[in-house]
């Protein structure tokens, strides 16, 4: 089984990232492959804690080889800084991190496009921006004229190419933004330094992968972000740049889909959202509080207060079928502890009628009001608990009906944020050795 993917169903912050860190044992690359330093892991390891953002969470063991695939957009300052803090952290980082040539870099401006630019959707609500410049880039890349790839900044060409995006860009932000700092001559000579800190993991990561499946190694693929902000299939326009569900897999890695060929959807035991946008299950209230101070919900990156929720299943069903995911994670199960009743989204009412399928426009999204369907709740603290059968009846009880909703066996039960507070059921094929 070569290739595997890991891919959040909600709208991001599943902790995918301690998954990959436990399932990372079982392979031999672990590949980021879209999304950029707004998208944050975090992994507990040996019992101290680490935030990623642009570097695969398989870092951790010396032996995989990490991968930042094509499908990336890459600030390097960011870059070198995370990779010197997990250096001077003790973790090796040297031949096992693999950068592609093919990955654009963000520069100075789209910083400030991104500031003067996307304050919010037509109508004014926030689509919920990082500011770090990922939506520009990824525009820059897809209109091709004023895009540099990680590549280009060890050709000849790259001081012509910067002098001219510098001086149209100039003109485009007057008015919108200070563009005093767009300094052709200054940028160019700081990524040119960054570009040879990096010169040693900079390669044609296309290649590399495309050599390890046909060599029938095991890769691991690392979604960033959630299947609901992919910016085609989510609930756009509040949504990330790229494709973070499962149909961006293969893009963004550069590997034909044949090798992909299992996928774990990861969900919370409830429903988080940062930024605007419509959120059915929404609780702005005692219930949607004590979710959030009880599962930490604040940004890994941005340190915004997430808004909480209810379990949807309707979107939930939706992402899994779209990412062809064929088990689940369940993850933050702990957070629900305390809770004498808990309810469920399972199905959606639009205009009087009921359905169980996720609106393709946002507006329609706005407009539903969920069904829910209440669940006993557990007072049992179950952060000790160490295998699946061991739980309380009624969280075995709400693991069975997220499963039978979604429509897809749960594989993995996780209670606390260290990798000893997961759980793969009986007949996983994931089990961690």
């Amino acid at each position: 089984m070569p290739g595997m993917c890991v891919i959040g169903l909600q709208w991001g912050d599943e902790a995918k990232g301690k998954l990959v860190d436990l399932l990372t044992e079982r392979h031999d690359f672990v590949v980021r492959y879209q999304g950029g330093a707004n998208a944050g892991h975090t992994v507990v390891a040996g019992g101290e804690k680490y935030k990623l953002s642009l570097i695969p969470s398989g870092i951790f063991n010396p032996r995989v080889q990490c991968v930042i695939a094509g499908g990336v957009v890459i600030n390097p300052p960011s870059l070198i800084q995370e990779i010197d803090s997990l250096v001077g952290r003790g973790i090796k980082i040297d031949a096992n991190l693999a950068i592609s040539d093919r990955a654009h870099v963000i520069f100075p401006w789209h910083f400030i496009e991104d500031r003067a630019m996307n304050e919010g959707t037509a109508d004014g609500e926030s689509i919920g921006t990082t500011q770090r410049g990922i939506g520009p880039c990824y525009r820059d890349k897809v209109g091709r004229s004023y895009a540099i790839r990680l590549g280009d900044l060890y050709r000849d060409s790259i001081g012509q190419r910067v002098e001219r995006i510098v001086a149209t860009k100039r003109q485009m932000l007057a008015g919108l933004a200070d563009v005093a700092e767009l300094d052709a001559g200054k940028i160019l000579a700081e990524y040119r330094g960054f570009a040879e800190r990096l010169r040693p993991h900079v390669m044609d990561t296309t290649t590399v992968l495309l050599d390890a499946l046909e060599a029938g190694r095991r890769v691991l693929f690392e979604g960033a972000q959630g299947a609901l902000l992919d910016v085609d299939h989510g609930t756009f326009p509040f949504v990330t740049s790229s494709n973070s569900s499962g149909v961006g897999v293969c893009a963004g890695a550069g590997v034909p889909p044949r090798y992909v060929n299992r996928a774990l959807g990861v969900v919370k035991a409830y429903c988080t959202r940062v930024g605007g946008g419509p959120f059915p299950t929404e609780q702005e209230n005692d219930t949607g509080q004590h979710i959030r101070e009880r599962g930490n919900e604040f940004g890994t990156v941005t340190k915004r207060p997430r808004r909480c929720g209810w379990f949807d299943a309707v979107a939930a069903r939706y992402t899994a079928r779209l990412s062809g995911v064929d088990t689940l994670a369940v993850m933050l199960l702990d957070v629900l502890s305390e809770l004498d009743e808990i309810q469920v989204c399972t199905a959606y009412e639009i205009d009087g009628q009921r359905t169980a399928n996720f609106p393709s426009h946002v507006d329609d999204l706005r407009r539903v009001k969920p069904v829910y369907e209440t669940l006993a709740g557990w007072r049992e603290e179950i952060t000790d608990v160490k295998r699946i059968e061991d739980l309380p009846a009624n969280a075995r009880a709400y693991l069975e009906r997220l499963s039978q909703l979604v429509g897809r066996p749960v594989e993995v039960v996780s209670v606390g944020p260290d990798r000893m507070q997961t759980m793969f059921s009986a007949q996983s094929a994931l089990l961690v050795k």
